[in-house]
């Protein structure tokens, strides 16, 4: 089935609007690191792992600074008051539950909030980072991602199949398809794109879609 969802920069946009103002906010690699081109007039502290505490925006090419980049060693800005901190501090807020939401990117969530997002093959060289530490610091995680792989094949399953970084720990995920959101009862749908139904879109998904209020037209 050929569909027509978000852009990764849409779903960063959508995602972006549930991240309550004020908070401490780690990014992770690849969509996540988006999110900060879409705050607008929040206040939001964006951490990342390699010793930011305030990376801001992405800056035009003319003010791009090497020495100044995210933990996808892309550049970034330093907001008014943000702050350069060591590893070892770094982490100390990571692991000490200083962040509000860790926003991460993923290979495969399960109804339950499982998350896998380090490796699809148990036999390859391990490379976790800090994977493991910002899924279980956080207060919230909150996943952005693809709904199906390029195969077409379902990322958001009843069970991950993949090694996982974190059991029950994501809260909402936001694909190109859709907004759900983890609850005890399973993902329930909050939001879809306007050119699909409930039932394409469950087609597509592995895990059972709870359908509980009206569901919302997705708009980034």
């Amino acid at each position: 089935m050929k569909n027509k969802g978000l852009t990764k920069e849409q779903i960063a946009k959508r995602c972006a609007q549930d991240i309550p103002n004020g908070s401490y906010v780690n990014l992770g690699i690849g969509i996540p690191t988006l999110v900060s081109n879409y705050i607008e007039e929040k206040e939001i502290f964006f951490h990342s792992e390699n010793g930011i505490i305030g990376s801001g925006e992405n800056p035009p090419e003319e003010d791009i600074d090497l020495d100044l980049v995210n933990v996808s060693a892309e550049p970034v800005t330093l907001v008014e008051g943000g702050v350069y901190v060591n590893h070892s501090e770094s982490f100390a807020l990571v692991r000490g539950g200083h962040l509000d939401v860790s926003v991460m990117g993923s290979f495969q969530v399960s109804e339950k909030g499982d998350l896998a997002n380090w490796i699809t093959d148990p036999k390859a060289i391990p490379g976790i980072g800090g994977a493991m530490d910002l899924a279980k610091g956080a207060k919230s995680v909150f996943i952005t991602m693809f709904h199906t792989t390029k195969e077409g094949k379902s990322k958001i399953l009843k069970e991950c199949t993949f090694p996982l970084t974190a059991s029950n720990v994501v809260k909402k995920i936001y694909t190109d398809l859709a907004v759900m959101e983890v609850t005890k009862e399973g993902l329930v749908l909050k939001e879809l794109v306007p050119n699909m139904t409930i039932e394409e879109v469950q087609e597509l998904t592995e895990a059972k879609l709870i359908v509980k209020d009206e569901v919302l037209l997705l708009q980034p």
